[in-house]
């Protein structure tokens, strides 16, 4: 049985619930980077009435904040700026929109000839991995680089650890919907500590107006940014592909051919242009809002669009913007590290189901290489044209795939 023939008031309902399983990670993702977290709400709320545009109101998705570009743009802004760093990520979407077209012209086989798992998994991984020092040194009271003490070292220890551990106890035992909002429930605990340790400010809750309007923030062109940014792009689009078969191995029906890939991925790719032009992360379809559908039934689009709706009228709340600027850092610390080492882990998944053998020479110079270059530091060029982190990774994987001779058992 689904929701396909539920009345208005019900949808209404339904819709809402899909926000709230959304909301922890599409609020963290800004939280964790300096963007802005009701401007997030809105683009979230934006991008997901685009891409139901493009595509034909055909796919129960919502998309929202992107956790694959968290490391990029917490260099970016630490190192370019905001501004900056959107022109980047504004350039991002536009390789979903490139993808698109070349799968348009020449079929969505062409993908995976080109970024096969021995490319996305170690790019992957370095983009869990490549930050992981910021989660410690946010779970240990830090800033996010170790150059400033925030909180004392050993309140910050008991409230990260404590946030991690209520994040993965859910995770592993919560039920239902519950189990869908793991962040969340770790981000109430570790604030709830917060509180009884007398680590939350709320005088600028009681401060903040209750309706406001989202701090918007234009990009700056900026080639540096942009050089860096760009390969981030191929690990979430080619995630963006498994979310398509996901959702419709819970639906039953083929969204790869109707209403097409090229069509998804171009939804996709115009969202995340369109939020970087006001200051929002990059979107991507939301594999928890995927576990939703397949919990509740909810095949019916409208009701995406619905939660869209909400999260664009939500963005306007003054008080909410003031709450979450509230969160103290080691919750967000102690989350991180489960985050960032989740991500990396996926990467090696998408290695272990590949099957390939990591012992062939070829493989193994592929990864190795890629995964190095990414965490270790290695720089190529100089000023505006450096290269280096996950672009660097994502560009020496993809040539060396293209360059290096296939062994005969291949």
């Amino acid at each position: 049985m689904t929701t396909d023939n539920l009345g208005p008031i019900k949808q209404v309902v339904v819709g809402f619930q899909m926000l709230f399983v959304a909301f922890g990670a599409l609020v963290l993702v800004p939280i964790l980077t300096g963007l802005d977290a009701n401007v997030a709400l809105f683009t979230a709320g934006a991008g997901t009435l685009i891409f139901h545009f493009i595509t034909g109101r055909q796919v129960p998705i919502f998309l929202a904040s992107s956790f694959a570009f968290i490391a990029p743009i917490i260099y970016g802004v630490q190192t370019w700026g905001i501004p900056a760093t959107l022109s980047g990520l504004c350039a991002a979407g536009l390789v979903y929109i490139v993808l698109s077209a070349i799968i348009a012209v020449r079929g969505p086989q062409i993908i995976s000839r080109v970024l096969p798992p021995v490319v996305i998994g170690p790019v992957i991984m370095v983009i869990g991995l490549s930050l992981a020092p910021v989660a410690i040194n946010l779970a240990l009271g830090k800033t996010g680089d170790g150059a400033a003490d925030l909180v004392d070292r050993n309140l910050a220890m008991l409230v990260s650890m404590v946030s991690l551990t209520a994040t993965v106890l859910v995770a592993i035992l919560g039920r239902g919907l519950l189990r869908l909002v793991p962040i969340l429930a770790g981000v109430v605990v570790g604030y709830a500590l917060s509180m009884a340790l007398g680590l939350v400010d709320t005088s600028p809750v009681a401060a903040a107006p209750a309706f406001s309007v989202p701090s918007f923030v234009m990009p700056e062109f900026n080639w540096q940014a942009i050089i860096f940014i760009v390969p981030v792009a191929i690990a979430p689009a080619i995630e963006h592909i498994g979310d398509m078969l996901a959702i419709g191995g819970v639906t039953g029906r083929n969204y790869v051919e109707k209403p097409g890939l090229h069509r998804t991925l171009l939804g996709d790719g115009i969202a995340t242009s369109a939020a970087s032009l006001v200051g929002g992360p990059p979107n991507t379809t939301y594999s928890e809002v995927t576990g939703a559908v397949a919990l509740t039934r909810a095949f019916n689009p409208n009701i995406m669009i619905i939660a869209a709706v909400f999260a664009i009228v939500i963005s306007f709340s003054g008080k909410l913007g003031a709450f979450l600027g509230t969160i103290p850092t080691p919750v967000m610390g102690g989350i991180l590290i489960l985050l960032f080492g989740a991500i990396a882990a996926i990467g090696m998944n998408t290695l272990v189901k590949d099957g390939g053998d990591l012992g062939r020479p070829r493989s193994l110079v592929i990864v190795s290489i890629s995964l190095v270059f990414g965490i270790g530091g290695m720089s190529v060029g100089n000023g505006e044209f450096s290269l280096q982190g996950i672009g660097l990774s994502a560009v020496v994987a993809i040539l060396l795939n293209l360059v290096l001779p296939r062994e005969r058992e291949e």
